[in-house]
Order: C-alpha cells, then sequence, then structure tokens
C-alpha cells in the first residue's frame, strides 16, 4: 500500500509498505479522503516541531474494507476517522499529569494518509447517506465548536464575543445562531470578516481601536455575556475577550495546547469564569445531528480535491496561498 511519511522539514516522500496485519477486533479502513488545513503545513514546514517520519493528516474519511468480527460496521460502510485517540497508558505511578492522556493524528502519532489502516471501533463513527465526505470533513471543527459553545452556557438572546474569524470560529458562530445567542464575530482582517458575513455571521467588528464603543453600542452599553477565543487564531491579541466581557462572563479559551501569554488583571478586576477547551474526538454523533438539521452551512466553502502527487506543492505553497483565497477547503483523494 501507499503510505506518505514526513521524512524531514520540508520533505514528503511515499513509500510502499506492506498492508497491516489483520488485528482481532479492529476495524480495517480503505482511507479515501484527507482533509489538510494550515497545521499541516506547520508540521511540514518544521515550524510546529513533531517526531519524524510522520504519517500526516489529522481529518479523514474511508469506508470499511472488509468484513471483520464487528456486525454493526459491514464492508463498505462510510465512516469517519477519529482525530484524536487516547494515549496508551504508560502505567506511571504515581501519575503526575505531565503527560498528554490524548494524541493528536498527524501531529503527536500518525495520521491517516495512507491506504489503509487499521482502528479500534471506538475510533470510527458511521456515517449517514446526509452527511457527504466534504461536511464529514468537517464533523470535528463542529464537536469542538459545540463542545465551546456548550461552556459558554449563554442563553436565548444574549451577545456572544468570538475572536478569530477562521473557519472555527465561523462554524462556533453558525451553532451560536442556531441556540438563538447573538455572536460578535472579532478579528484583526477585514477580508476574513467579509468572508463571515457570506457565512450569514451578522455581527462582524474589527479588532482595533474602535472595538469596546462598536461592542457597547450592539449591547447597549452592557458588553457581552460570553467570549470565546480561538487559540488557532493567535494573530488576534488574547486579551480581546477579557476587555469585551461584562462582569462575572465566561471566557472560554479553545485551542490544541498553544502557548499563550495572558494577563489575568482583567479576569480578576471583571471576576470572569475562564475555561479551557480541548480537541477530543467527543460530540462527533451530536455534530453529526448539528449538520443534517442544518445548524451549520459550508455552503460558501470552496471544498478543492487534489491527487497525492500535489502533496508537496500544497503543503509549501498551496495552503499558504489559500489561506488568501478565504473559504479554500483543500483535500485530498486518495482513490
Amino acid at each position: 500500500m501507499n503510505v506518505w511519511k514526513l521524512t524531514a522539514p520540508g520533505k514528503i516522500e511515499c513509500t510502499q509498505a506492506e498492508n497491516p496485519a489483520r488485528e482481532e477486533g479492529k476495524v480495517r479502513v480503505r482511507v479515501t479522503r484527507v482533509f489538510l488545513n494550515g497545521t499541516d503545513a506547520a508540521i511540514f514546514n518544521g515550524a510546529i516541531g513533531t517526531r519524524r517520519p510522520l504519517i500526516p493528516g489529522r481529518y479523514a474519511v474511508g469506508m470499511v474494507a472488509e468484513e471483520g468480527s464487528v456486525s454493526y460496521l459491514p464492508k463498505g460502510t462510510r465512516v469517519l476517522l477519529h482525530a484524536v485517540v487516547d494515549a496508551p497508558d504508560t502505567g506511571t505511578m504515581p501519575k503526575d499529569f505531565s503527560e498528554d492522556d490524548f494524541l493528536l493524528c498527524g501531529r503527536t502519532t500518525d495520521g491517516f494518509l495512507r491506504d489503509l489502516v487499521n482502528l479500534s471501533p471506538e475510533n470510527v463513527t458511521a456515517l449517514p447517506d446526509s452527511v457527504n465526505d466534504e461536511k464529514a470533513l468537517l464533523l470535528h471543527h463542529v464537536a469542538l465548536a459545540k463542545a465551546a459553545a456548550d461552556k459558554l452556557g449563554v442563553r436565548k438572546g444574549q451577545h456572544v464575543a468570538v475572536v478569530g474569524a477562521n473557519l472555527l470560529g465561523i462554524l462556533l458562530c453558525q451553532l451560536l445562531i442556531y441556540q438563538q445567542a447573538a455572536p460578535i464575530l472579532i478579528d484583526d482582517g477585514p477580508e476574513r470578516l467579509e468572508f463571515a458575513k457570506s457565512c450569514g455571521i451578522y455581527y462582524t467588528m474589527a479588532a482595533d481601536e474602535t472595538l469596546l464603543g462598536n461592542v457597547a453600542n450592539v449591547t447597549g452599553g452592557r458588553l457581552v455575556s460570553g467570549a470565546v477565543y480561538l487559540a488557532s487564531s493567535a494573530r488576534n491579541d488574547p486579551a480581546i475577550p477579557f476587555s469585551v466581557c461584562a462582569q462575572h462572563a465566561n471566557v472560554v479559551l479553545c485551542g490544541f495546547g498553544e502557548k499563550l501569554s495572558i494577563d489575568f488583571a482583567v479576569p480578576f478586576r471583571k471576576q470572569l469564569s475562564v475555561f479551557c477547551v480541548t480537541h477530543r474526538s467527543d460530540n462527533l454523533e451530536a455534530a453529526i445531528n448539528l449538520i443534517v438539521s442544518g445548524a451549520v452551512d459550508v455552503s460558501a466553502f470552496d471544498f478543492r480535491t487534489l491527487k497525492p502527487e500535489a502533496l508537496e506543492s500544497l503543503l509549501s505553497d498551496g495552503l499558504n496561498a489559500s489561506a488568501r483565497r478565504l473559504g479554500t477547503i483543500n483535500t485530498v483523494s486518495l482513490l
């Protein structure tokens, strides 16, 4: 089978390997499509350090390749491959919690840019016909957006600030609108805010010196009832969610373990509750229901499908270029 590996910064190689041996209790999946984003490009270029060789590709869909011992996953079942898996138990006693209890596929463990993979049944989710591959590749983002929205605990009609007009920020705002909250999407890039408007986001505001006044105008001077800061959009000041919140609000820091430098003077003064939400493979069934019910709308995004031969150019140049072509989502077909 074909396996693509990152062997050095800026270098990806396609190698031939034996098909993985059958494992009792595992499901053999034929990987069909992989979604690559800016994180994959940063890992490829060495901006994000990781072990090498490493198989990239965190978000993937596939098809059960053969009949196995799992009756509810027969051959031909379309499945979402979970991007986050439990880390093996090292047996350390007493546990000092210095190790991660989960692994990120394509970053801290091998990803899915390969033809075949054996997975535990709990690490795949069967996909209904009503969710096509393109929507399925965004299910982890929808699940994370739901986790952030749940942690906020906002009620109908309340204003919420979302800092970061990237894919996750747009999906989170759509979900909050579906829950009848009133999100305000904040970013330092006017072109990103303009694209967000095409995705149905009512309130968008520039992260500049006019921000507090603009928020006050929308909220009647009360500021927002909660805020989410997306660490994947670190170009925006982490102090923004604290500054736009009213007293006693909830603030959610949402990310993948990025390093953030935060001054907590304002949260202390305002008595804010700060929560951290990171990527897990929870909420995926709920995310499917949200997509089927139309809670999020990805029709404004341009899904681009490439062949594996374009991987190196995509990771080195194409992903950076697509960041300027807002709304482009790059996927690689392994069929």
